[in-house]
Order: C-alpha cells, then structure tokens, then sequence
C-alpha cells in the first residue's frame, strides 16, 4: 500500500472515531411561550376557577372580578335597545302628518286654505319626520351602549389567552387586584427547545432540519424535533450560537424546564472534521543534516 493510500485511510478512520466520540449538544427543554396574566381593571376578586397544573383551553374562564354595577348597565342598556314605544309613537305621528299634508295640498287647490296654513301643515309634517329619525338614531345608540357595557363587564372576567397549563395562580377570592399578575399561563404543545452549538459548526444548520432530543430522564427515548430557527449572532464569551428546535408534545407527555442533549448530523460531521483533520496530519519528517563542509585541499 503506498504512502497516499495510507494517508487517505487514516484520514477516514480519524474523522469517523472523532464523530463517534463527538458528546451531544447541550440544550433545554422550555415551554413555547410563557404570560403572566393580570387584570385590565382594578376590582376585587369574586370567583377563581382554576388552580395551578390545570389545563385550560383558549378563551377560557380563569377567574371572575366583582361585576355587579357591570351587570346592571347592561341590564339598563339592553332595556334601552330593546324599547319599540319611541319609535312606534314617531312613526305614527309622521304617518299623521303626511296624511294631513296631503289633505291640506287638496284643500289649496280648491282654495279652501290658506298658503300660510299650508306651509305651517309642511313643516309639521318635516318636523315629525326628523323626529322618527332621531328615534330610530336613538335606538342603534341604545345597541351600541349594550355592547359597550357588555365589553366593560367582559373586562371583569379574566380568560386564558391561549391553550396551555396554568404555572402558577398567585390570587385568591375576595383580594383586590390593580398590577399585579393573577396567573402565568405556559404553552406546552409544541415545546421549545434551544440547543448550544459550537461556533465551529456555524453554517451547518439549517432551518427545517431534524433533530434528535434526548431528555435527562431515566430511560428516555430520543424525540424527533424541527430547527425552526438559528440565530445569526455567535456569543464571543462561550464561543457558540443558539439553535431552536420545535418539539411536539400533544399529550403533554414532555414536562419543560428539562435539560437535555441534542443530536444533529451536520453538526457532528462539522466538529468531526477538524478534529480528524488535526489528527490525520503527518507530522513532518526531520531534515536529515547533510554534511555541507568541502574536502580538505590535498597538499600540492
């Protein structure tokens, strides 16, 4: 075997024993996103429906302010929107109004009336008219008080901004509420997953690639993940960069807040060739001394 052929077979040997031994990424298991939740209004509490570890849906109730003033204005502006007698009273009067314009047009031409009683005739009924009008401007105001007061009592309901579990519950009935948070709510499905990277793989990831997690758990199997992000900045201090990976979890099986290890083929291979690079390179062949000095001159 000749001396390029051994080269190339060590080459090969050394970057699959130092892919091998190449240790899996660093990561953590985080929740997708995290809020705490707090109140848009100042009140004291009435009600709280959940409790921490409980599971809640979107839109779902989580606690319950005072709302009793609240109550009654919708109350009071649905009364409002739904009261027909203004209208109806308007719409008979101008219909009154009309039919004596029109009995009136009549009794001009016949020069039983007055121009001037005419006129005044006309201006009832113009009167009557904007009457009807402003009754029925009345009623979409009364509609749009209804739902006015119906948003400042959907204010005195606190409801979950999106799926997930409750963190942490930090309020109790009958405790009044201004800044401070009552919940924090973490999305759980998919969980986030930010692996530590060595700043000599960068340009290896991609986004969209797979990714294998591995939890710190007793006998945890490896989970298939989704890089969806890679960040464009390497921290000069640790000499690395932050991969995202996304990781479903629909059945909550996964708990967050674990560490973990990470497994991405095109970073191993980027660490691996360094390394065996380093560990394939001949080392350089002493420089045999040549004796450089000239032959003693012969005596003449």
């Amino acid at each position: 075997m000749n001396h390029l052929a051994k080269l190339l077979l060590v080459t090969a040997f050394a970057a699959e024993s130092a892919l091998a031994a190449q240790p899996p990424l660093r990561c953590v298991i985080e929740p997708d996103r995290t809020a705490e939740i707090g109140s848009p209004v100042i009140g004291v509490v009435e009600k709280v429906y959940v409790e921490r570890g409980d599971t809640v849906k979107q839109g779902q109730l989580l606690a319950q302010l005072r709302s009793t003033v609240e109550q009654a204005s919708v109350s009071a502006a649905q009364v409002r929107a739904q009261a027909e007698a203004d209208i109806q009273a308007a719409t008979a009067n101008y219909e009154f109004q009309k039919q004596k314009l029109v009995r009136t047009e009549e009794l001009m031409q016949k020069k039983f009336v007055s121009a001037q009683a005419l006129d005044q005739v006309r201006a009832e009924a113009s009167v009557a008219e904007q009457r009807l009008m402003q009754a029925r401007e009345q009623k979409r105001l009364a509609r749009q008080e209804v739902q006015f007061a119906q948003a400042q009592l959907g204010m005195r309901q606190i409801r979950a901004p999106f799926s997930g579990i409750v963190a942490d519950r930090y309020v109790n009935a009958g405790e009044r509420v201004e800044v401070k948070p009552m919940f924090r709510l973490a999305k759980i499905d998919p969980l986030r997953v930010e692996i530590i990277v060595p700043a000599a793989a960068y340009g290896s990831v991609v986004k969209g690639v797979q990714a294998q997690i591995i939890p710190e758990l007793p006998n945890a199997a490896k989970l298939d993940a989704k890089v969806v992000l890679v960040d464009k900045l390497i921290d000069a201090a640790s000499n690395t960069f932050r991969v995202r990976a996304e990781l479903p979890n629909a059945n909550a099986a996964i708990p967050s807040g674990l560490r973990c290890r990470a497994e991405i083929a095109g970073v191993a291979a980027a660490l691996a060739v360094p390394a065996a690079a380093r560990e394939a390179t001949p080392k350089p062949l002493a420089a045999s001394r040549v004796d450089t000095r000239l032959p003693a001159a012969k005596g003449r």
